[in-house]
C-alpha cells in the first residue's frame, strides 16, 4: 500500500503512515481527532499536561496530575489559613519543579539534564529578578504607592504593564531557549518548546517571588476576610501565570527550532512567535491589573475575576500550543520523508513508547497507534527489542516468532 501523502510504501495492516503520520483509514488528513503527541486526544482539547508534558503523557500523566493536584490543594489551604508566606512558596516553585522532575522522569537529553535545566531556569530565573525589582520597586505602580481607595487605572501602569513588562520579560525568557536550540544536540522542534516552557517558568517564580516579597517576609495573617483574595492571587500567580508564560515562550522556542535537520533560527515565524508571546503577556498583565479594579481596588471580585481572565487566556493558548505542535510534527515528517529520512526517526529496532508495538525501521510515527516518535525522549527513540521478541516484517506488518 502506498500512503497517498507522502508516496511511502506502507504494509498493508497499518492505520498510519510511519514516515508521515498520514491517518490511512479515516481520511482525516488533518488528524484532528488524534493528536500527534498523544493520538487517543483530539487536537482541540484542553488537556494540560499532554499539552506541556509531551514527552511524558503517554507514560506516567497522572504522576504529573496528581503532584499538581496535591501543590495546588496545599497551596489553597495554606492560602486560606493566612500562612501566606507558605502558600507563596509553594505556589512559586510548584509547577518548575513538577517540571524538573517530569524532565529527569524522562531523561530527556540522556546524560546532561543538569547544565540544560540550569542554563534554562537559573539564568533566567536570576534574569527576572533583577528586571522585576527594578520595574516594581524603582518605577512602582500607582496602586503601590497611593492609597488604595484614591486610586483607579493609570495610563503610565498601563504603559508598564502593556509595553515595558511584556516586551523585556520575553527577550529574557527568550535568552536560554535560543542559546540551546542552536547546538546541534538540541535543535529538534520539541527541545526548543521545552526549553521555551522551562524559561517561562522559571522567569514566571522569580517573578513571583520578588512581586510578593512582602507577603513572604510578613509572617502569617492568620485566617480572615481575605482569604478569597488570598487564594485567587496565589492561584493565579503559582499556577495560571507560570503555565501562560511557559506556553507562549515555548511556542517561540519551537518556531526558532524550526521542522527540519538543524535550527531554523531568526525567522519571520519566530519573530512572529515573540510577537505573539509579547502580545498574550500584555493582555494578561493588562487584564489582570484592569479587572483588579473591580469591587473596589483589592477586592475579592477583582482577584477572582482575574483568575478567570487568566483561565481564559490559559484555555485558548492551550489550543493554540497543542495546534501549532501537531502541525510542525505532521510537516516535519512530511519533509524527513521527501528528504529521505530524518536524524529524529527511530532506530532499527524500536518499540513505540505509548502502545508497545514494534516500530518499522526508521519510522518517525508508530504505524499502529500514529504517535509522533518525536513525541519520545531521544533514548527511546532506538530502544533495542527484548531478546524474546522477533523481528517485524515490514511487508506484512507482523512480529515474527
Amino acid at each position: 500500500m502506498v500512503c497517498p501523502r507522502c508516496n511511502s510504501d506502507v504494509p498493508e495492516v497499518s492505520r498510519y503512515c510511519h514516515h508521515c503520520g498520514n491517518d490511512l483509514r479515516s481520511g482525516d488528513t488533518e488528524r484532528k481527532k488524534a493528536y500527534a503527541a498523544r493520538p487517543d486526544e483530539p487536537v482541540a482539547s484542553f488537556r494540560l499536561v499532554s499539552t506541556i508534558m509531551p514527552q511524558g503523557s503517554g507514560k506516567q500523566p497522572y504522576t504529573y496530575k496528581v503532584a499538581l493536584g496535591v501543590a495546588l490543594a496545599l497551596t489553597v489551604l495554606t492560602a486560606a489559613l493566612g500562612a501566606l508566606p507558605v502558600a507563596i512558596m509553594i505556589a512559586a516553585f510548584a509547577i518548575p519543579i513538577v517540571y524538573i522532575l517530569y524532565l529527569y522522569d524522562v531523561n530527556l537529553w540522556e546524560d546532561e539534564p543538569i547544565p540544560v535545566v540550569a542554563a534554562a531556569f537559573v539564568l533566567v530565573g536570576v534574569l527576572a529578578a533583577v528586571f522585576t525589582w527594578l520595574w516594581s520597586d524603582k518605577l512602582s505602580l500607582s496602586t503601590l504607592t497611593i492609597g488604595a481607595q484614591d486610586v483607579g487605572p493609570s495610563g503610565r501602569d498601563l504603559l508598564i504593564l502593556l509595553l515595558l513588562v511584556p516586551v523585556v520579560s520575553e527577550l529574557i525568557r527568550q535568552i536560554g531557549p535560543l542559546y540551546l536550540a542552536s547546538r546541534p544536540r538540541y535543535d529538534d522542534l520539541m527541545d526548543g518548546f521545552t526549553f521555551g516552557v522551562v524559561a517561562g517558568v522559571g522567569f514566571a517564580c522569580f517573578e513571583t517571588l520578588v512581586l510578593h516579597w512582602g507577603w513572604i517576609s510578613g509572617g502569617f495573617a492568620g485566617p480572615g476576610n481575605g482569604a478569597g483574595t488570598w487564594i485567587s492571587i496565589v492561584v493565579l500567580h503559582g499556577f495560571i501565570k507560570p503555565l501562560i508564560y511557559g506556553s507562549a515562550t515555548g511556542l517561540a522556542g519551537a518556531e526558532f527550532s524550526g521542522l527540519g535537520a538543524g535550527y531554523d533560527g531568526f525567522t519571520p515565524r519566530w519573530v512572529a512567535g515573540v510577537l505573539q508571546a509579547i502580545a498574550i503577556n500584555a493582555l494578561f498583565q493588562g487584564g489582570v491589573y484592569l479587572l483588579g479594579f473591580v469591587g473596589g481596588h483589592g477586592s475579592t471580585i477583582g482577584a477572582v475575576l482575574g483568575v478567570v481572565w487568566g483561565l481564559l487566556l490559559l484555555g485558548a493558548l492551550i489550543i493554540r500550543v497543542r495546534t501549532v505542535l501537531h502541525k510542525g510534527l505532521l510537516e516535519a515528517a512530511l519533509e524527513s520523508a521527501a528528504r529521505g529520512g530524518s536524524n529524529h526517526a527511530s532506530g532499527d529496532l524500536a518499540f513505540c513508547s505509548r502502545c508497545e508495538m514494534p516500530l518499522l525501521p526508521h519510522s518517525d510515527f508508530c504505524s499502529a497507534c500514529g504517535n509522533s516518535v518525536r513525541a519520545v525522549p531521544k533514548s527511546a527513540r532506538g530502544v533495542t527489542a527484548p531478546a524474546a521478541a522477533g523481528g517485524y516484517d515490514a511487508t506484512t506488518g507482523e512480529t515474527q516468532a
